[in-house]
Parts: structure tokens; sequence; C-alpha cells
């Protein structure tokens, strides 16, 4: 592992709400590793972006009488303050409308076209006569060609992850009549081109997910169609003129002032640019080159299934396209949907619980020890169960964690009146919980390193499972010594190490344990090693001691299933 790191994760919408199905797959994950590698040494930083274009944006923004840009300026102020509810802490968390973005797209696109890697195509593409419109993808719904489901987008399958050369039985989303068809000019990226290099990519690049990597290949395999980039509406980013053919100027409010035909950058040929651009405009106004910090360090994008196609195939072969000029990711940790009550989350049909309204009755780190422990690295689906939660955070959040921190710390006060004591010589049960302090430290890091958070979170159970066996069966209270001394100079030191190890998953809560030992500063300022350490010592003075967690009450649970629940 190098020491410097870029964290991205696929951008949030700025057309609506963040809700649990978008925290559980790519932000939080991203976030807990932000957290470990900072604490293993690493020079990381966590950069984000909304991502600002599209039709739905511009018919919701005429809709409430605001700009495109006043209407996802909101919403990207709204998304950041959620995400900092949530203990989500990005760096930078930019927008793709912003000049910076804007300039960058469109540098990289003379560039593609510079090498021959663009060409004008006349498409027929859906208009639809009643909306008076060009439909972009997203309002373009009908059957997946290649596995049938129905009701699918126009540019993705949400099934089969495939993108539609041509989706069957189309209907207009917006009003849902048979949309006729139209000719207009596009550009297109020669996708086609690049099935060598990508595959060359996948095969060298030994941190993708195997099972993903083996299906995109297949892909490969299937043949890549030359990617329409370019669309007709007055929302994004304005593409440069070329030599033929047709120019346009846009600016971001949308106000278009055209010769010929009027276009943009479809969204996902702008948005993940925007993890570049973003993550240059941070670092260089930190007085950091920032091609150089990107090309020597790790690059993680963190994103759900559903989007694998952009980021194994569109996002490296542009990349590629521009003669490397910045490195294609060393991670892409993809993960599967969250379900609710093991149904599909739906927006529209109200099957869904919103972030900052979960907040309001339960603190974010109940939130995100839950979903971290239910999540493993894979494609795999998730699934949010009230009553799975509730279980959970009483029996093993608080049962375990709450019970050790609680129960070892309270004795030292009660007992040594909150002093650690001077520890006699050890036997053998003392000799095994010292080891499991200075094992801690790589099991754990073994596991981060390899994404699976999940299991981390689980040996950071068992460690504290440990304890509280040790505690249990050392009986401290019977003032046998040394055993009673042996026993809280090592179980105090075991909460030292738990709230390192735990502090990228519940920071707020190891916060409070690193106050609690009356310790100075805070868990993100030791390092990963200290876990192992047996850093405090006799006479050290412990803080104020009380609980850390409050049960999960059951009625409580039963009168939130129906307030943020589905109706």
């Amino acid at each position: 592992m190098v020491k410097k790191a870029i964290i991205t994760s696929a951008l949030p919408y700025a057309n609506g709400e963040i809700h649990l199905g978008h925290v559980a797959s790519t932000y939080l994950p991203a976030d807990v590793t932000c957290r470990f590698l900072r604490l293993a040494g690493t020079e990381a930083y966590y950069i984000c972006a909304s991502d600002d274009f599209g039709t739905p944006i511009l018919i919701q923004s005429e809709s409430e009488g605001v700009t495109p840009a006043q209407y996802v300026a909101g919403w990207n102020k709204r998304d950041r303050e959620d995400f900092e509810m949530f203990d989500i802490r990005f760096d930078h968390f930019s927008q793709t409308s912003s000049p910076a973005n804007i300039e960058f797209v469109r540098d990289v696109y003379l560039k593609l076209d510079a090498a021959g890697h663009i060409f004008e195509r006349e498409v027929v593409q859906f208009y639809c006569e009643y909306d008076t419109k060009f439909l972009p993808d997203r309002y373009v719904i009908g059957e997946c060609p290649y596995c049938g489901a129905q009701d699918q987008y126009s540019d993705l399958c949400e099934r089969c992850g495939r993108v539609p050369e041509e989706i069957q039985n189309p209907k207009c989303s917006i009003c849902g009549a048979t949309p006729s068809k139209r000719s207009s000019t596009h550009v297109f990226f020669k996708l086609s081109g690049f099935a060598e290099p990508l595959s060359e990519w996948l095969a060298s690049n030994e941190n993708l997910q195997r099972d993903v990597k083996k299906y995109v290949q297949n892909w490969i395999k299937s043949g890549l169609t030359d990617w329409d980039i370019t669309r007709d509406i007055p929302w994004g980013v304005p593409v440069p003129a070329r030599v033929v053919g047709w120019r346009q100027d846009t600016d971001v409010n949308g106000n278009v002032n055209k010769e010929g035909d009027g276009k943009v950058f479809y969204g996902w040929f702008d948005n993940h640019l925007a993890y570049i651009s973003s993550a240059l405009q941070f670092l260089e106004s930190h007085g950091i080159d920032g091609k150089e910090f990107w090309n020597s360090a790790d690059i993680y994008h963190f994103i759900g299934k559903d989007i694998v196609y952009h980021h194994y195939l569109f996002l490296p072969a542009i990349r590629l396209g521009i003669g490397s000029e910045y490195k294609l990711p060393d991670y892409i940790p993809t993960r599967g949907h969250l379900t609710l009550q093991f149904k599909k989350i739906s927006k529209s049909r109200n099957w869904y619980i919103g972030l900052r309204e979960f907040l309001r009755y339960y603190p974010a780190d109940y939130l995100r020890f839950y979903l971290i422990s239910i999540n493993p690295y894979s494609q795999d689906d998730l699934n949010f169960d009230w009553d799975d939660f509730a279980a959970r955070i009483n029996s093993e959040l608080i049962g375990n964690i709450g019970n050790l921190v609680n129960r070892v710390l309270g004795f030292t006060v009660k007992r040594f009146e909150g002093t650690l004591p001077e520890p006699g010589a050890y036997d053998d049960e003392d000799h095994t919980a010292e080891s499991k302090i200075a094992r801690l430290a790589s099991e754990l890091y073994a596991l981060m390193e390899q994404n699976h958070l999940d299991r981390a979170l689980k040996a950071i159970m068992a460690f504290s499972a440990h304890f509280n066996q040790y505690f249990q069966h050392r009986e401290p209270w019977k003032g046998r010594e040394p055993d009673t001394a042996n026993c809280i100079y090592l179980s105090v030191n075991a909460v030292r190490s738990l709230s390192i190890a735990a502090y990228p998953f519940i920071p707020e809560s190891a916060e409070r344990m690193w106050a609690q030992l009356g310790l100075v500063g805070s868990p993100k300022d030791a390092s990963w090693d200290g876990i192992s350490e047996i850093a405090m010592q006799p006479r050290h003075r412990l803080g104020n001691v009380s609980p850390l967690f409050e049960r999960v009450d059951a009625a409580d649970v039963g009168r939130h299933k129906e307030r943020l629940g589905p109706s």
C-alpha cells in the first residue's frame, strides 16, 4: 500500500434527499476506509460532488421557478449537511456544474477529439410529440433487449447491468405516450477501439473484485458499442465547437445561443470526470501538485453494482484515450443494493427511509454500525430490517462494546478511584489477554486493506467479547491480587485499543470512549499500530465515566416502522 490515497464515491444526483440506500453501498464504506487509511499513516482525501446535470433537474427547476443552477446549489448544500449528520466527512464536496469541472470536461473532450477517438453520426432518437422535446435516456423506459426486464431505462438495465443498444417497447416516462423518432447529429466516443487496453488493464489489476472482472471481461468479448456522449437538452456541460457539423455555446444556467443544434454532454461523460477535477481543485487549493498526487496515489472509486459498466468500461477508456494522463483506479469496491424489509427501495412508491429523518430518532453510530455489519464486500444485496436493527444494536453494540466499556471503566472508578492500578506477575489468562491486544492491529489491518469491513467489525466485536469474558472470569470484584490489578490494567488498555479500532466505524462513540479514558486528543490522532500498544500506564487517571449507549426500545421501533417506513 502506498502512503497516498484519493477516495471517491459515486456522485449523488442533485434532485432529491439522501436515503439509507444511498449511503449503504458507497458513502459509508468509503468514509470508513478513509478513516482507516489515515490511522494507518496514509495521506488520504475523500472527494465527492453532486451530479448536477440532466433533464430531471431541468424539469424540476422549471416547476419550482428557479434556474437549474439555483436548484442544484440547494441540493448540494442539503446533501452535504445530511452527510455531515451521518459523520460522512468529505475533504471536498464539489459540483459537476462547477466552472472547474466544466473546463476540465471540455479539455478532456478536445484531447479525445485530437487523438481521433471522437466522431459524429446522425442518430434517430426518441421524441415526445406531447411534451415537445427529445427524450434523454432516463425519460424513456421499456423492455431490456438482453434479459427482458420490464420498466428499465434506455441507458441501463438495473437487472442485468447492461446498457441496451435500443430499448424495446419504449414509452415516455413523463406522459406515458409512445414516443416518435427524429434525427439529430450526435458526437460519439469510440469505445469499441478500447477492447484490448481495457482487457489488459482488467487482467493486470489484482485489486479488482474477481466476480466483477469476470463479467466485465465477458462484456468486452461480446463486443463494445461506440458511445453516444451528447444530448439535445439545454442543461449540461456545453460541448466545444468542432470543425465540422455545428457549434453552440451554453452557459451553466441553461441559456443557449446556438448555431445548428444545441448540444451538451451526456451526464455519464462528465460526472465521473468530476472525481479528477474536484480532487485537483482541492489539492491545488492546498498547495499540492494535483496531477502528481493523483498519479502517485492509490485511487479508490466506491460504487454500487448498478454502475459497474460505466466505471469498468467508460471511465477507464476515457482516461486511456487521453494517454493515461491520469492513472486508472486501483480499487473499485462494488457492493449490492440495500433493500427495505426485503423489497426494493423506491422513492416514488414511498418505500424508503430518508437519512435525515432516521437520524432524528437514532444516533448516526447506530446506523453506521448496523449497515457495516450487514454489508459484505460483494454484489449481494443487503437488507434493512427494523427488528434486526434493534436486536443488533441492543445485543452487539450495547450488550458487547457498551457493556465492556461501562463495566471496566465503572469498576476502575469504584474500586481504584479512577486510577489505573500497578499490575503484578501475569498468569496464562493474562498473557492470553495481552496477546489479544498485541495481535489486534495486524488482524484488523489485513481485513481493512482487503475491504472486508464487515469482517473487521466482527473481529472488533470478538475482541470486545473476549475481554468481557476475561473480566467476568477473573472476578475482579472479589479482590484477589494480583488478579484484580492485572485484569483492570489489561482491560482498560483493551478499551483504549477498542477506541482506536472502532473509530472508523463509530467515530462519535470512539471519541467518547477516548474521553472517558482520560486521554488527550482523539483516537483519530493515534496510529493504527497503536491499537496493539499497552499505552496506558499505572497511575493514569480516567475521565468522567458514563454509559455510552441507550437501548433501542421495541415499542419505538414499531412506531418508527410506521412513521419512517413505507406506507
